[in-house]
């Protein structure tokens, strides 16, 4: 097995890492400059973390999934996801990229997980709520891990209720990311340190001069937003955030 995850702000790499430990396999970004051609051919099953950006499957992880699509048409599949609150059929979102495999989907669960949306009132960062997702979804990963481990077979997301209440979100999704590719800015505190750019997964930001500029490729994960040392980043929702999430280890550090 093969273990692949993107990670905007730690979430889905955390629990990809804790997956990989658990049944004793690597976990690797689809951001690193690997031989995924040579990792995918050699595996049996493959297995994806990501977070679910309003019921759909972050852009980035959907033009990986195409490019190397032979691969996922073939083997077995295991679908994590991770969300802040619900995203309905989440999971069944990474199927739907690849006609015809439901079959092939030996597990698929979604994890709550801490909120890194830092400047929105209504999602408040309390180093409280993220011990107590963090200790949840290790406790049900173990229980995920049993199951893959004795042959069960579960699909989360694959009901109608769950079809539903993905619609809730990916109808509209679409639209708010297209409008949020070229929704990146920075305010006046920005001092052109660069880390957005080397940090950015879409390769979106570039520096003329001291001034951070953007390409129109944002994919709204809110990495830039979470990391920059004088809070000066957003998207899409441009209010300067008062208290970053880098993380779950992060977050264990300051609390």
């Amino acid at each position: 097995m093969v273990i692949l995850f993107f990670s905007g702000t730690g979430n889905s790499r955390f629990l990809a890492e804790q997956f990989a430990q658990r049944m004793d396999k690597k976990a690797y970004s689809i951001e690193e400059d690997l031989d995924f051609d040579s990792l995918l051919r050699e595996e049996d099953t493959i297995a994806v973390c990501y977070p679910v950006y309003g019921s759909c499957v972050p852009r980035i992880m959907r033009e990986f999934v195409l490019q190397y699509r032979p691969y996922f048409e073939t083997k077995r599949i295991i679908i994590f996801c991770t969300q802040m609150l619900f995203s309905g059929d989440g999971a069944r979102a990474f199927a739907r990229l690849i006609p015809g495999c439901d079959d092939r989907v030996i597990y698929a669960e979604h994890f709550l997980m801490p909120n890194n949306i830092c400047n929105f009132f209504l999602f408040p960062i309390r180093e409280k709520d993220v011990a107590e997702k963090k200790q949840k979804a290790l406790k049900k990963l173990d229980r995920v891990c049993y199951n893959i481990k004795n042959g069960v077979v579960k699909r989360r997301g694959w009901n109608i209720l769950s079809t539903l209440l993905g619609k809730t979100q990916n109808i509209a999704f679409p639209k708010l990311e297209e409008k949020g590719r070229s929704s990146f800015t920075t305010d006046e505190d920005c001092t052109g340190c660069g880390l957005c750019v080397k940090r950015c997964p879409a390769h979106n930001l570039e520096m003329t001069g001291k001034k951070v500029m953007q390409k129109g490729n944002c994919i709204l994960c809110y990495r830039c937003v979470n990391l920059c040392p004088r809070q000066s980043c957003t998207v899409l929702i441009h209010t300067k955030p008062k208290k970053q999430y880098r993380g779950i280890k992060e977050a264990e550090k300051r609390s």
